[in-house]
């Protein structure tokens, strides 16, 4: 029971993560206008992005070996992240 419950409870915080990240990046702004929802799922995959680089440079700090490549591809990703962000928004 108590396993069952653990997954259950691990599944909501996903989805309260993509909820999240849905309304962060205006999911309802296509609803207004009419536009299709493909800036909101890239919205979505760029967050996401920067969430697994935020994760990784956390583990630089919590990590006795490894911390080099934790570093790297923390900072990596979220440059990335970053990247697309003006990507998306034309300035690049």
């Amino acid at each position: 029971m108590d396993n069952i419950s653990s997954k259950i409870f691990s599944s909501l915080k996903y989805i309260y993560l993509i909820a999240f990240f849905g309304l962060l990046s205006g999911f309802f702004y296509p609803l207004i206008t009419g536009q299709s929802f493909d800036v909101v799922i890239f919205g979505i995959f760029i967050l996401f992005v920067g969430l697994a680089g935020c994760i990784l440079l956390y583990k630089t700090t919590i990590s006795e070996n490894k911390k080099g490549i934790f570093f790297v591809s923390g900072f990596s990703l979220i440059i990335i992240s970053l990247y697309f962000i003006f990507q998306m928004t034309g300035r690049v």
